[in-house]
């Protein structure tokens, strides 16, 4: 039993090894992938990224329009006229824009009466548009009223239409 023994043991394992090494020698030979890099041309490189710019900046906000005329008032008073007030409101709405700014409010009559008269005249339509502006929120300190009488006048004094124009308040920045 001892031969047995030894003799067959060394032969079992050398068979064992020898079918272990046959199973490995047994696997299946896988085909080589085809050669596919020279049939098909590359790809084609990659677009470059739109350039995204920047938006443009908003447009400056428009300059203040500081020509305010025909600011008109009844004959012989400091009456506005109730055509002036929409143009007020649009001065005011204007000069609103540039809170640094001081404006002139230069009050003028038509020929009729004394020059004292017209000169007080002037001054009080000069003030009375002053009056409407700081009710509309405009600092007083802002605004400066002076009268001229029958200076400079926009319209001929020797018709009605003419003296009508020359019935007025310009406002002017300083």
């Amino acid at each position: 039993m001892k031969l047995v023994k030894f003799t067959l043991t060394p032969v079992i394992i050398l068979s064992v090894l020898v079918s272990l090494e046959a199973c490995h020698s047994k696997k299946k030979i896988q085909k080589a992938a085809p050669d596919t890099t020279a049939a098909t041309p590359p790809p084609p490189p990659p677009a470059p990224a739109p350039v995204q710019t920047p938006p443009p900046p908003p447009p400056a906000p428009p300059a203040p329009n500081y020509n305010f005329t025909n600011i008109q008032f009844e004959f012989d008073s400091g009456i506005l006229k109730t055509d002036s007030y929409p143009i007020l409101d649009k001065a005011a709405v204007e000069m609103k824009k540039d809170t640094t700014a001081s404006f002139m409010l230069n009050g003028y009559a038509s020929i009729e009466g004394t020059p004292e008269h017209n000169q007080v005249l002037s001054q009080d339509r000069a003030n009375a548009v002053k009056a409407y502006l700081v009710n509309t929120g405009i600092p007083a300190s802002k605004l400066v009223a002076k009268g001229h009488g029958t200076d400079n006048p926009i319209g001929d004094n020797s018709t009605e239409q003419g003296k009508i124009l020359n019935r007025r308040v310009e406002i002017k920045k300083q």
